[in-house]
């Protein structure tokens, strides 16, 4: 089975690679999240004296630098000098010298957007009339070459790492406490926190290149590294690292002292019975419970400040209802990490988790209701951050980031519907435990049954051996008492015999005492007679020797032999308990309902790879409320000059959204002659479209700030539809006066948006 499945998880694994790679292949170069909506001059536009200024508005507070905005002549000299300034708002200017001659001059920007994107353009005016240029405006961006390519690779590595590090964590604590005890998923979750912290570290070095120069050597600049830690996404990335730490202690007590109590508890009621019940593995005590208490709580808190790390600097931080959108992000993302991350840890729970310790169909169980949770969370978060971001239904088809957040709905979509295939093959696992736990119970009992027959027969044969050979013993020593007794009698014999001898011999010799001669002879002979006597005693004593030694031979036999048996009865357990996890492997291997889980699941983790690299694209993608901002005022500054709106002395043009319905559009302010003394204002409004509408009410503010002159307010007059007008408008003093224009679309809604503007 194995051997089937791993060419299938193989291919697939390098299908999964090659679209994510072409993904984040097609993300380079990256697209802006803060985009030009205006200049003054315009772009394009003929101007009859030299401006002492170029003014460029964005969709959202940008970085500068020294070096942001340039102007070049036609030559490709710089004529700014000094650094950008900041008037007002999102509008950011740089002063020009004085005396520039007629031709047409290049105004080139390079910037960080306020959610950590660098944007980078140039566009031409003319003064006098257009002229031949040698400065080239489609100039590369910092991020379109290797150091894009490379930031953009980081950052999805660092989301998948998150991903697997908080997912996987979540999944042994919430549904399969034994996995902290298993090799594969200690792994997996401590790949998770390299993968994020490594990430992190490439990030941080990469980001001061990616937002400047985009060349490799700067990668290592000491000096880019020093501005980057004070910028917003340096600090995000130094509180990320600094969370990392502590990530790295909630590791250590998961898979130490957390893995220890779990050796304690039931690994898996599935794996062990037939009962349906929802244990989550937290019945060794109350310690047991406060650890579990307190790795959730802890892991909680560090997770969302990972996830915070995000939010704080990117999409979330910028825009409407930031307050609401950060921590909407927050929970966002942790919803994608227990999804996704969890998915994860499934897979490699149901491939490699040892026979000893499955993973049960409790804990999918449990993984299936957290997962739906997930999903229910993120619908509701992603419903909201697409109102946010794209703003209009129109935005789905018309905009790249609405086109990619569509692929993405649909990606969710397949996994969600694979999810419920996966969820069937749970039901059906089940299922099929229950049918056959009467027949486990009878294979049991049958086997039990066996075993004690077995046992049975094995202790009557132990026991009657014991008998056979004490039987031999007791045999072996009779014989030998016999043949003692039978010795002794003889010797007892001969002894009596040598006393008859030796009484016969006395009685002889005193016979003979009587007689003179003769008694030689009768000495020698009872001297021989005792002699032979004595023989026949002593063989007895050698025989019992030998008896002995014979019977301590047989006992070293004996131990010898039962030694033999213990090693032998210690491979055997060993061989039976190794045919046995082989059988169980085979059985699990071979169960349909569990390979079909398999298939699903990882069917699922091969979506979700694919979708996080779907994800990290569509961060990296200029919203479609700001492309669609940044398209209208494009289309009301053409529409101006065709319609001679833009014919006053001072045309400044203003995109507005006060977040309600039918709450964007475009203001344009003509103001002429713009001079000191009478001025007539015009003031017209337009939708996302180019067409006039008419909006309940229109106000403007006019202030010198230097002078400490205003606001004055200006309350003009409707003329027609989308025109608001008003004259005599008095202007005391010359000077770069700030235009504030509020917008109001209801009751309810209103925005204040504002330009800066040389009068007189």
């Amino acid at each position: 089975m194995t051997q089937t499945i791993a060419p299938r998880v193989r291919t697939l694994v390098l299908l999964i690679l090659a679209v994510a790679g072409a993904l984040l292949a097609g993300a380079a170069p990256v697209s802006a999240h803060a985009a030009l909506t205006g200049s003054d001059p315009a772009q394009g536009a003929v101007v009859d004296t030299a401006p002492s200024q170029v003014s460029l508005t964005f969709s959202e507070p940008i970085a500068v630098g020294d070096d942001s905005v340039r102007v070049l002549d036609p030559k490709g000299e710089r004529v700014d000098k000094g650094d950008p300034a900041n008037p007002s708002g999102t509008t950011y200017s740089v002063r020009l010298v004085s005396g520039l001659p007629d031709g047409t001059y290049t105004v080139a920007y390079q910037v960080v957007s306020a959610d950590s994107h660098p944007v980078a353009g140039a566009f031409t005016f003319s003064i006098g009339a257009p002229s031949e240029t040698t400065v080239s405006v489609s100039a590369q961006g910092s991020d379109d070459g290797l150091v894009g390519w490379l930031y953009g690779f980081g950052r999805y590595v660092s989301y998948a790492g998150f991903v697997v590090l908080a997912g996987g964590a979540a999944f042994v604590l919430a549904c399969w406490a034994p996995g902290a005890r298993v090799r594969a998923v200690q792994r997996l979750v401590v790949s998770g926190w390299l993968a994020l912290t490594s990430a992190t570290l490439g990030l941080l070095m990469l980001r001061g290149s990616y937002t400047t120069s985009g060349k490799v050597g700067d990668v290592f600049d000491l000096e880019l590294l020093g501005d980057v830690l004070q910028t917003k996404t340096g600090a995000a990335l130094v509180s990320r690292l600094l969370l990392l730490a502590a990530a790295a202690l909630f590791i250590a007590v998961l898979f130490g002292a957390y893995a220890r109590t779990a050796d304690a508890v039931e690994p898996d009621r599935d794996a062990e019975d037939d009962g349906g019940g929802d244990d989550g593995g937290d019945d060794g005590g109350p310690d047991k419970r406060d650890l579990t208490f307190g790795l959730a709580l802890g892991g909680t808190v560090v997770a969302a400040g990972l996830a915070a790390s995000w939010a704080m600097s990117e999409h979330a931080s910028q825009g409407l209802q930031a307050g609401v959108a950060m921590p909407v992000d927050v929970v966002h993302l942790l919803a994608v990490a227990a999804w996704l991350g969890g998915l994860t840890a499934l897979l490699v729970a149901l491939y490699r988790a040892p026979v000893e310790t499955p993973v049960g169909r409790d804990a999918v169980r449990r993984f299936s209701r957290l997962a739906f949770g997930s999903v229910v969370t993120l619908a509701v978060t992603g419903v909201y951050q697409s109102w946010r971001q794209l703003g209009s239904w129109s935005a789905f088809t018309d905009t790249r980031y609405g086109q990619l957040l569509l692929v993405k709905i649909a990606l969710v979509a397949v996994m969600v519907a694979v999810a419920f295939l996966s969820r069937r093959w749970t039901q059906r696992l089940a299922d099929a435990r229950v049918s056959e736990a009467a027949k486990e119970a009878e294979r049991t009992e049958a086997t039990e049954r066996a075993e004690e027959a077995v046992r049975a027969e094995e202790a009557v044969r132990a026991e009657e051996a014991v008998r056979a050979k004490e039987a031999v013993r007791a045999e072996a020593t009779q014989r030998a008492e016999e043949g003692v007794r039978a010795k002794e009698a003889v010797r007892v014999k001969a002894t009596e015999r040598a006393k008859e001898a030796v009484r016969a011999e006395a009685t002889e010799r005193a016979k003979e005492a009587k007689q003179p001669a003769g008694t030689a002879p009768a000495e020698a002979s009872g001297t021989s007679e005792v002699s032979e006597a004595s023989m026949a005693v002593e063989p007895p004593k050698a025989s019992g020797a030998s008896g002995a030694s014979g019977a301590s031979d047989a006992s070293e036999a004996e131990k010898a032999e039962a030694g033999q048996d213990s090693v032998r009865a210690a491979q055997l357990a060993r061989q039976r308990a190794a045919a046995e996890a082989a059988r169980q492997k085979r059985l699990r291997d071979a169960d349909p309902n569990r390979f079909g889980l398999r298939r699903s699941v990882l069917a699922e983790a091969g979506v979700a790879v694919v979708l996080l690299a779907v994800t990290t694209v569509l961060t990296q993608t200029e919203p479609g409320r700001t492309e669609q901002d940044a398209r209208a005022a494009t289309a009301a500054s053409s529409s101006a000059s065709a319609t001679g709106q833009g014919s006053g002395a001072v045309s400044l043009t203003m995109p507005f959204d006060t977040g309600g319905k039918s709450g964007k559009g475009v203001v344009s302010i003509d103001l002429d002659p713009a001079q000191a003394g009478d001025n007539a204002l015009h003031v017209y409004v337009e939708g996302p479209d180019g067409t006039p509408v008419d909006v309940p009410e229109v106000k403007i503010a006019l202030t010198l700030a230097a002078q400490n002159i205003g606001p004055l307010p200006v309350a003009p007059d409707h003329v027609t539809t989308g025109h608001w007008s008003a004259s005599r408008v008095q202007i005391p003093m010359a000077g770069d006066w700030k235009v504030e224009v509020t917008v109001r679309t209801s009751d309810i809604d209103q925005v204040t948006v504002s330009k800066n503007a040389q009068i007189g």
